[in-house]
């Protein structure tokens, strides 16, 4: 048995209205479901959290935020501060998701600066790490991997690393259809596993890990079902309350 967390990356899709109808989806499946061991989060756009925190107040649905700013506040024009995340009843925080990486050319410095910040506000951040086909294929996947997460955890404390959520996602399975094999998956797994209890210690041995590539309801037994997959980061299966709720309930077999 084992932790598991469920997580719905909503990416930018979404409006208030579509936003509300899938929380309540979600929120009926888990009130109607038996009890839900698994840790559910869902993470909509800024523009949808505040809405979407008043029906999951006192839920065990958990909210999160696809991204903030390091500053809490000050001259950041279009940029989101944790304090304001945490008016929104926000858990949880992405950061360094590839293609926050990709398209927006966020260093791991500045994701490490990110990941500190949430920390000291007492939220959780969800680290993403990956690496792209060319460096796979080049066998630098974990050349890769190491670079990541040297860089990214740079001043986290052995104490504090229990506090934080890692997510796998190979680049080249984001948004492809395409999953890593359960072979590769649970390689890069194991290796992170190791990575962090030889970086911190015994403590690391609690740090949740999800795989995020392509991860829907047709591959998450498989999936799951591997000894250091903690749960999932899911994209385009999050936005579907039937396939997310299929997830839910695979992942309740292995918790």
């Amino acid at each position: 048995m084992k932790k598991m967390l469920i997580a719905g990356n909503w990416k930018m899709n979404t409006n208030v209205f579509e936003a509300e109808k899938l929380a309540q989806y979600i929120l009926g499946f888990l009130k109607s479901s038996d009890e839900v061991s698994s840790k559910v989060l869902i993470c909509p756009p800024f523009t949808n959290l505040y809405p979407i925190s008043k029906l999951v107040d006192g839920t065990s649905l958990l909210l999160g935020s696809q991204n903030c700013h390091f500053e809490q506040k000050g001259a950041f024009t279009g940029e989101i501060s944790i304090e304001m995340l945490d008016y929104c009843g926000v858990s949880h925080i992405i950061i360094g998701h590839s293609e926050r990486r990709a398209y927006f050319d966020e260093s791991d410095e500045l994701i490490n600066k990110k990941l500190l910040a949430i920390l000291d506000f007492g939220k959780t951040p969800i680290l993403c790490i990956g690496e792209t086909l060319d460096e796979r294929n080049s066998g630098n996947t974990f050349n890769v991997l190491s670079k990541q997460l040297n860089a990214d955890l740079e001043g986290v404390s052995a104490e504090a690393i229990e506090n934080i959520v890692i997510a796998y996602e190979p680049v080249w399975a984001i948004g492809t259809g395409v999953s890593a094999t359960t072979e590769q998956v649970v390689e890069a797994h194991n290796w992170i596993r190791q990575f962090l209890v030889e970086k911190f210690g015994e403590a690391a041995k609690g740090v949740a890990l999800l795989y995020g590539g392509s991860l829907n309801e047709k591959n998450a037994n498989e999936l799951l079902a591997i000894e250091n997959v903690n749960g999932g980061l899911i994209g385009g299966a999050s936005l579907k309350g039937e396939s997310f709720a299929e997830i839910i309930k695979i992942a309740q077999k292995y918790v």
